[in-house]
């Protein structure tokens, strides 16, 4: 039998307040890299809860999604490392809320409020062209419901053997 082609799954948050968006500065293999809070989907978790753990890790604030911006597949190879990893990637917005005195995850530098043309300056530091598109499409009011989503029961059931 030969191997299946898996895309690697990622959440990410677009959160705004009072016209900046919270991002984070992280370290890649590539360099210092901005990004939304993001991150991969870990086993026994729905998408949604995937994006509330890795906003808090991240930034550590709270956040709770109300609605899904949309679902961006892309294909990243290091120029360094000469990866390839496509990504199937779950962008959500929603309230932000308290900011816990927490260390953040491994990697990330800093967590900031940044304009619209802050972001668009930095584009070329983008951890992803899905980071400016993912903005835009939030600004352009693009939101489906989380009712879209649905996550079988089986997705918690702890895997036998």
């Amino acid at each position: 039998m030969t191997d299946i082609w898996k895309p690697s799954v990622t959440v990410a948050a677009v959160i705004e307040r009072q016209g900046r968006f919270l991002l984070v500065e992280e370290e890649t293999s590539d360099g210092i890299r901005f990004n939304q809070p993001a991150g991969h989907l870990d086993p026994l978790e729905s998408l949604e809860q995937a994006v509330v753990r890795e906003t808090l890790e991240e930034t550590a604030h709270d956040f709770t999604p109300t609605a899904l911006i949309g679902m961006y597949m892309s294909r990243y190879v290091s120029a360094r490392t000469n990866r390839d990893v496509t990504y199937l990637r779950f962008t959500f917005t929603g309230a932000v809320g308290k900011q816990h005195d927490q260390a953040l995850d491994t990697g990330i530098l800093r967590a900031l409020w940044m304009t619209y043309e802050e972001i668009v300056a930095c584009q070329a530091t983008h951890r992803s062209p899905l980071v400016l598109r993912s903005v835009n499409d939030f600004l352009a009011g693009i939101r489906a419901p989380l009712s879209l989503l649905h996550t079988h029961a089986s997705i918690f059931e702890v895997p036998h053997g």
